[in-house]
């Protein structure tokens, strides 16, 4: 089965968690590329360029929130403004460690974020998030 998902950014500073993440993302064939940013500048910064150019562009973001350089609150707002020029609708996830109920009623409140999701996230789960992107 085609991944519906063709095109994923990950966006978090924790090696383990990507690693685990492509691991799964591998085993189940969700996605065909996956794309990691340690922080949330350098995520917006390769936005920036590729903005008009739909093949680069993710389908979907799995966004962490404590990072450094950028965090993913600074991303979202940089995010909101960047999206009119974006050809593409980005699904995007926060997904944290945080259980912070300030975190998730603030990631409620910002409507480019589809849900709040607390980590680690198991196979199951993660199949969930992509077949409702489907």
């Amino acid at each position: 089965m085609k991944p519906t998902v063709n095109s994923l950014f990950l966006i978090d500073d924790d090696e383990i968690y990507l690693f685990t993440m492509k691991k799964i993302i591998q085993k189940n064939k969700l996605v065909d590329n996956v794309h990691e940013f340690k922080n949330g500048f350098d995520a917006i910064e390769f936005l920036s360029k590729m903005s008009s150019s739909n093949e680069v562009l993710p389908d979907m973001i799995l966004l962490d929130i404590n990072m450094p350089v950028m965090d993913g609150w600074t991303f979202m707002e940089l995010f909101a403004m960047l999206k009119p020029k974006l050809n593409k609708n980005i699904t995007v996830y926060m997904i944290s460690s945080s259980i912070n109920q300030i975190d998730i009623n603030r990631a409620k409140t910002i409507s480019d974020i589809s849900d709040f999701i607390v980590k680690p996230i198991g196979s199951q789960q993660l199949i969930n998030i992509f077949s409702n992107a489907a």
